[in-house]
């Protein structure tokens, strides 16, 4: 039976000049990315204040909470892609149904991680050192983060219901609120203030799981209240292997890029951690640091993404290709002042983690050396984004796989054979090298494509 397709208004995202749709889109956006990179930020900054090795804690813990925050954002890619897409078409069954698959591939994601993180947590410790303190802190951190990720999974899941359907004000509302109830609860239960326990490295999870929680129940109440254009529907529910499988054919290779990040951030700090653990806190505090960099353009993404795929489903080729401009533009804008940032402000940077005079020593030359990628970094994410919201995401994948496994981490290892500490880090840039030729490749093949044929038949 063909899907039933209904007559509603038209969206603002068919309507609306590009230029305003872009900035109305994506600016709620990029402030809640930079709320979340400050909460990244302080963090990090509190735990830093325990010692250096519960910070090294914190950055092996890493490449798990990518993972994690991989499949919830993945799987949000794949939501947000094929609900756009079905709205641009008025298909508005299709919506919804795909908005009801979503929350149960939330809560089925939720399962999965809280039990593995419950189990696992300690050998995945036990895999990168033996310092026995940083094992006991990350284990302790890791835990919580996993077993109470339910808030993380509803609230990626029912964000991206509202950005599909352009109410991205609403989710700079919710994620700015998870990250301002974190930020306030860091120091409060790391430290033990205002009569509550002192959890140490432990309160800095309690804090992010807190935070998440309260965000999801604002994301759903939103959705329930202002998101007219979808109607999510339990009675009688039952999963739907077709929706599924076309959330996942742009959601799975979106969790395989991130998942690849956790990979290549698992094996440079392996390489890291054989010449020091300061090296290894140095690799987790870029991390740290560039995500104020990288949010706003991952914000930028968020905006960008349901335009486009709208437009392809509406067969609107011209306004589709002008949103592709200016995102590259402005992307490319935010990353050459990060790299002015980070090439002369760079031990003040490192001295908000309480950087000692060893970490500066191998801080200052890593954040100058890394972010020289800065400057190609903002065309690769934007064309990478691209790629997954016309359902080319096997390009978007083949691109994170060679830039981080099949450059960077057999680069970085092949330097540390040097001897060379600072060597290593040349890895980054050399691989966002080959990166940004191949998306260059990729984006004329697309446009070629896809883009294109749309001229000839308008």
């Amino acid at each position: 039976m063909n899907e039933q397709i209904e007559t509603k208004k038209e969206n603002k995202m068919g309507v609306m000049p590009v230029g305003r749709l872009l900035l109305t889109m994506s600016i709620p956006m990029v402030i809640s990315m930079l709320v979340q990179a400050l909460y990244n930020v302080v963090d990090s900054m509190f735990v830093a204040q325990i010692s250096e090795n519960a910070l090294t804690a914190v950055s092996l813990a890493f490449p798990a909470q990518n993972l994690m925050i991989a499949v919830a954002t993945g799987t949000g890619v794949g939501i947000n892609a094929l609900l756009s897409r079905s709205l641009g078409e008025k298909n508005f069954r299709r919506a919804n149904n795909t908005a009801d698959n979503a929350v149960f591939l939330a809560l089925c994601s939720f399962i999965a991680f809280a039990l593995i993180g419950g189990i696992f947590s300690r050998v995945f410790f036990r895999l990168q050192t033996d310092v026995t303190e940083i094992i006991d802190y990350g284990t302790a951190y890791l835990q919580i983060c996993t077993i109470g990720s339910i808030g993380l999974f509803l609230q990626v899941t029912f964000e991206k219901l509202l950005q599909a359907t352009g109410r991205t004000f609403y989710t700079m509302l919710t994620q700015g609120l998870g990250a301002i109830i974190n930020i306030v609860l860091d120091p409060i239960l790391i430290f033990g203030l205002l009569g509550m326990p002192k959890m140490g490295v432990a309160g800095a999870a309690v804090a992010t799981i807190c935070g998440q929680i309260i965000a999801s129940i604002l994301a759903v109440v939103l959705n329930m209240k202002k998101n007219h254009e979808i109607e999510l529907k339990f009675k009688g529910f039952r999963p739907s292997k077709l929706i599924i499988a076309r959330i996942y054919s742009v959601g799975v290779p979106s969790i395989m890029m991130a998942a690849i990040g956790s990979v290549m951030t698992f094996g440079i700090n392996k390489i890291l951690i054989s010449f020091t653990t300061t090296a290894t806190a140095v690799f987790g505090v870029y991390f740290k640091l560039q995500s104020f960099v990288f949010m706003p353009i991952f914000g930028l993404n968020n905006g960008m993404v349901p335009i486009i795929a709208y437009n392809y489903g509406a067969r609107k080729p011209e306004r589709l290709t002008k949103t592709i401009k200016l995102s590259i533009a402005a992307a490319v804008l935010i990353m050459v002042i990060g790299f002015v940032l980070f090439q002369t402000i760079t031990e003040q940077l490192l001295m908000i983690f309480n950087a000692s005079d060893n970490m500066l020593e191998i801080g200052v030359p890593a954040l100058r050396i890394i972010s020289i990628c800065f400057l190609l970094a903002g065309f690769s994410i934007i064309s990478s984004s691209l790629f997954q919201a016309l359902s080319h995401g096997l390009l978007s994948l083949f691109v994170s796989l060679l830039r981080q496994l099949l450059i960077l981490l057999p680069a970085a290892y092949l330097l540390s054979l040097s001897g060379k500490l600072n060597l290593i880090w040349w890895a980054f840039p050399l691989a966002e090298l080959f990166a940004a030729f191949l998306c260059a490749l990729f984006l004329r093949y697309i446009y070629k494509k896809e883009i294109k044929p749309m001229y000839e038949t308008v």
